[in-house]
């Protein structure tokens, strides 16, 4: 099967990498999910953005999700292949698919440090408050396994 190289540079990660464990043709392997943001330009007075989803595998997923979290600077090359398929009702479903084959950290460690300790102090400054807010309202909290809400921010990063 052939493929084409891609190269994303200086883009940023719109949120963590998503870690899930498959079966592959020697056993479970790793795979990790990213969306990156890249090339923000405005033309015709429109913001317009390149977003592409990577698919990362096995240690390199494994490095990805420890490391790499929402807003990190990234560069990544990789290559892209067609994905189609006939769904169950016979009826074909197009499709392209991005693996990553080398990703660069564009952040220092101390960057990124810093940036996690900002969203640590924005999360725990939010639960704070919302803690505050309950107890103020007499209202009981919601219990620890109730569904997260959607971030209240728009900008992915």
């Amino acid at each position: 099967m052939a493929f084409v190289r891609v190269e994303q540079r200086n883009a940023r990660l719109a949120a963590g990498v998503r870690i899930d464990t498959v079966q592959g043709k020697k056993g479970p392997v790793t795979k990790g999910t990213a969306v990156a943001i890249s090339n923000i330009r405005k033309q015709d007075g429109e913001e317009e953005a390149t977003s592409i989803q990577w698919t990362f595998w096995g240690k390199q997923a494994d490095s990805a999700a420890e490391y790499l979290g929402k807003g990190c600077r990234v560069n990544i090359v990789g290559r892209v292949q067609n994905n189609n398929y006939e769904d169950a009702d016979k009826v074909m479903v197009y499709g392209l698919t991005f693996t990553c084959d080398e990703i660069d950290y564009l952040e220092t460690r101390q960057e990124a440090e810093a940036r996690r300790a900002k969203e640590g102090g924005k999360a725990s400054a939010k639960a704070a408050a919302n803690d505050a807010s309950s107890k103020a309202n007499g209202r009981a909290r919601k219990p620890a396994n109730a569904v997260a809400s959607q971030p209240d921010d728009d900008v992915p990063f």
